[in-house]
């Protein structure tokens, strides 16, 4: 595989290669700690809180797609910004399907210009992307963390491995628990970060196939563990073959980060199959139970631990990857 600004792309899938990507995902190198920057570029995490402040209050519909980035970023060669890189070919990991929901690149991009007048060449944007998660959830009235901080970032980006990596809506329980298992995540991660979906809006192509014919019998069956209710409802906002309409993931609370989606998923409305497979397993199950109408201290400090150790999938340190000037391209 080459680097992203190259002209020529080559796609292979190497199983010796597979290997040592998985290993990287489950022992992550060394080198994160909290205030990494304190002394090289102390103004860093309070300028990324600034911008993401100043954005949300006039685009608050960015907080969904910017938390998701880094979840996207971690899944897909760990977290080394490589969700952020350009292809002049269309063939980076942005351009596959899976990522087209996500949008705010020129906010990581605005905080990452902002860091570079004060710290030339000293922030990652794989840490920016990391604080941008913590300072989304903050805004949108969930609790801190503490962001270990110290990354570097990647020089390679490919689309296939978005397709290959990145768990789909459509996902059962079983697919869902081995890709966590195998980035040293584990039932409880998988339940607690699946509660990022209280924020944000989704498209009617990602969950329609639950809506129409999902047993293969006509348009009439829909998915039956879904609330009868809720798919008619749902039928309403995405026609069977209209438009791809935006709809909200968490009705009623899309904006706010809170526990509520845990009611939805307990009482069969959760949006997508991955989230309705959260009911399969016992432990998954559990979590979503318990925390259904409240509980959200629990949640919160959940997320938070469970947010740095996702950040800690594959990460490249010391003198590993680079750190981009512009977290878009290589330097």
């Amino acid at each position: 595989m080459m680097a992203v600004n190259t002209k020529t792309w080559v796609f292979k899938h190497l199983f010796d290669l597979a290997i040592v990507v998985v290993v990287l995902m489950i022992y992550p190198a060394e080198g994160l700690r909290v205030g990494f920057y304190e002394k090289s570029c102390p103004l860093a995490e309070a300028i990324t809180k600034n911008v993401v402040k100043q954005t949300l209050a006039v685009s608050p519909s960015l907080s969904g797609p910017l938390l998701r980035m880094f979840y996207h970023d971690c899944f897909v060669r760990g977290c080394d910004a490589s969700v952020l890189l350009n292809s002049p070919i269309k063939q980076a990991e942005k351009d596959a399907p899976p990522n087209k929901i996500l949008r705010g690149y020129e906010v990581i991009e605005k905080v990452k210009s902002t860091i570079e007048i004060h710290c030339p060449e000293v922030v990652s944007c794989a840490d920016i992307i990391a604080l941008v998660s913590r300072d989304v959830v903050v805004e949108t009235g969930g609790a801190s963390w503490q962001v270990e901080t110290g990354r570097r970032d990647g020089v390679t980006s490919s689309i296939s491995e978005a397709l290959d990596n990145l768990p789909p809506p459509f996902a059962n329980i079983s697919s869902l628990k081995s890709a966590f298992h195998q980035r040293g995540l584990d039932n409880k991660d998988l339940v607690v970060l699946s509660g990022a979906h209280t924020i944000g809006i989704a498209q009617c192509s990602s969950f329609i196939k639950r809506l129409y014919n999902f047993t293969g019998k006509g348009n009439q069956f829909s998915d039956p563990t879904m609330d009868p209710a809720y798919v008619a409802a749902m039928r309403k906002k995405c026609l069977e073959n209209g438009p791809n309409n935006l709809v909200e993931m968490d009705p009623g609370s899309s904006k706010v980060f809170d526990e509520h989606y845990y009611d939805l998923v307990s009482k069969n409305r959760g949006l997508f199959q991955s989230d309705a497979a959260l009911l399969d397993d016992i432990q998954t199950k559990t979590y979503v139970q318990t925390h259904k109408g409240g509980n959200s201290e629990s949640f919160f400090k959940d997320f938070g631990v469970s947010m740095v150790k996702m950040g800690r999938i594959g990460v490249l340190t010391g003198h590993a990857g680079q750190i981009r000037k512009i977290c878009s391209k290589i330097n």
